[in-house]
């Protein structure tokens, strides 16, 4: 295998974990074999090794000696603080989106929302993920700061996107929280824009994060308002 294929799978490997120790699916303490996430994925062990490491130096994981990789401790409250940052990232790029659009790009993203809309009412949580990803890949481009995006890469990639269907109240939390911030969009009022997506993001943290703490037998933190 190239090494470039191999650093893909290894990037694969690492957003599986990441995702499933994010969402509460692996709890703290708990120990994760390379031979268990290749068997997931159905990929070597080289590279499903090679994402532990990584996540080992991001801090999701402990290597113990003789006892192989743990998770390390996470609660809702460091799920705050990642969603706290996200959300003061987001919401500068969609108030820039207001000023750097195209018509034809705002137009893109209503049809994305009303796809979402539809998906939502059909209890389709996979389309209902795929359409949310895109539909913020959409307010990032319409920004045009590629700067900003890349910071904002940074910090997406501690989000569990694929288990969100899992969170109570997230569908009707996307759809409430979009509505909003595409009216603000489609106005080109930057603040309401602003206000809305860092709204949005601190939203989805707080769900998550007592998503988190109740698979973890927490008690969950007051919610915390941004924006």
């Amino acid at each position: 295998m190239s090494p470039r294929g191999r650093l893909q799978l290894s990037d694969e490997a690492a957003v599986y974990v990441r995702s499933m120790i994010m969402a509460g699916e692996i709890q703290p303490g708990e120990h994760i074999r390379p031979e268990s996430v290749a068997d997931a994925l159905q990929i070597s062990t080289t590279p499903a090794r090679e994402a532990l490491q990584a996540l080992k130096v991001e801090g999701f994981l402990e290597l113990v000696p003789r006892k192989g990789f743990i998770v390390a401790e996470l609660n809702g409250e460091d799920i705050r603080d990642l969603f706290t940052v996200q959300a003061l990232i987001a919401g500068e790029l969609a108030a820039r989106a207001c000023s750097g659009a195209t018509d034809a790009a705002l137009n893109e993203l209503v049809a994305l929302h009303h796809e979402m809309l539809a998906a939502f009412r059909r209890d389709d949580t996979e389309a209902l993920e795929e359409k949310n990803h895109y539909f913020h890949k959409q307010v990032n481009r319409m920004s045009g700061s590629r700067k900003i995006v890349w910071a904002l890469g940074l910090m997406t990639r501690y989000v569990p996107r694929r288990f969100y269907s899992n969170i109570e109240g997230w569908p009707e939390a996307t759809i409430h929280d979009h509505s909003d911030l595409v009216d603000a969009l489609t106005a080109r009022d930057r603040n309401a824009a602003r206000k809305a997506m860092a709204g949005h993001i601190g939203h989805s943290g707080e769900l998550l994060a007592a998503h988190f703490d109740e698979r973890q037998g927490h008690r969950p933190l007051p919610p915390r308002v941004i924006g």
